[in-house]
């Protein structure tokens, strides 16, 4: 009878959880951006993740242990366009910050994937009294073109592509249909890139495409990196040593977007940095090893 008392209780506390609801509105920056978010959960540590649109979901089971905020960069996801003199590195620093004082929140923990994963490391500099910790998924190099060591990176040759499927994408490359067909183009280029971005091939269909989006087109999409690695190679030398919040650096020893070598030099150079290691995942490391990932991150966020 306890035992099926329990069950109840945890049956009944998991529907309540499944039902919690999902707050969804636009955030106006000072210079006119409006960013897409989604709000759930109900602890008192905050998460906010940028890039909501390849989070959101995943994270949300987060939400019975901390409050969750998660947003789609300026031009991307489901945020407005913008005219990309307005997309910089700097100007996400500045969204991060929009984005916490629109819910009125003190101290936070922001989640960077990818490049963000130095975007919240310049915030954590700037707003140190605003940062309760910090977590990096997959963090691209503090420096553009760092070679590493090849036992820290990971090449392409293992994707389980089909020669069809490479074969039309480089002909669409080839006649300028990226620009001429650019939905067309972007479903032909996720055939591909789902399985770039996951260690497991298996993982590769767990992965949704944005392609219904146009900010998500890789014609858009370039140009908007494009002005992202101009806004990068104009920082000043920032010392992310700095940085005295807790910071959990996460990476997979398979990542072709941001080498291995990143992650380790990033939890390195915090003087409170902590890496996990994911044998065998690549850029979207929840996806490849979810088990080891979110115990992970619920652990470092009860830690004091």
């Amino acid at each position: 009878m306890k035992t099926l008392a329990l069950l109840l209780v945890l049956t009944t506390t998991l529907t309540a959880f499944a039902a919690e609801p999902v707050e969804e509105g636009f955030i106006e920056t000072p210079d006119g951006a409006k960013l897409h978010y989604s709000k759930t959960g109900r602890g008192s540590t905050v998460l906010i993740i940028p890039a909501e649109l390849y989070l959101f979901e995943d994270m949300a089971q987060l939400g019975d242990q901390a409050t969750i905020i998660s947003y789609d960069m300026r031009n991307r996801g489901r945020s407005a366009r913008v005219p990309l003199d307005k997309v910089s590195i700097t100007n996400d620093v500045r969204d991060l910050e929009t984005v916490r004082h629109h819910f009125n929140v003190d101290r936070i923990v922001p989640v960077g994937y990818s490049y963000l994963g130095m975007m919240v490391a310049l915030y954590a500099v700037e707003h140190p009294q605003r940062i309760e910790r910090v977590i990096q998924i997959g963090p691209a190099p503090m420096q553009l073109d760092t070679k590493y060591p090849k036992e820290l990176t990971h090449g392409y040759e293992d994707m389980p592509v089909s020669d069809e499927d490479v074969a039309r994408w480089r002909a669409m490359q080839a006649s300028g249909e990226i620009a001429s067909k650019p939905r067309e183009y972007c479903d032909v280029d996720w055939k591909l890139m789902q399985f770039v971005l996951v260690g497991n091939a298996a993982n590769g269909p767990k992965l949704k495409s944005h392609c219904h989006l146009e900010t998500e087109w890789p014609v858009n999409l370039n140009a908007h990196s494009a002005r992202l690695r101009e806004s990068r190679e104009k920082l000043p030398k920032i010392d992310y040593t700095k940085v005295a919040a807790p910071v959990l650096t996460i990476h997979g020893t398979h990542d072709r977007n941001a080498p291995y070598g990143s992650g380790k030099e990033w939890a390195a150079t915090f003087p409170n940095g902590r890496l996990l290691t994911l044998e065998g995942a690549a850029h979207a490391a929840w996806v490849d090893a979810p088990d080891v990932v979110f115990p992970a991150i619920r652990e470092f966020l009860k830690q004091k």
